[in-house]
């Protein structure tokens, strides 16, 4: 699966961890959830 480029952008963001979760690739960040993001 491609990834986009503003989850991309997200994952160098302090804190951010990429997770895969049912097929879906999802940014977490537990320091600032607002750049918290889904793709698929």
């Amino acid at each position: 699966m491609k990834v986009r480029s503003s989850v991309r952008a997200l994952k160098r963001k302090p804190g951010s961890v990429v997770v895969r979760r049912r097929g879906r690739v999802r940014v977490v960040n537990r320091t600032n959830p607002r750049w918290n993001s889904r793709q698929g």
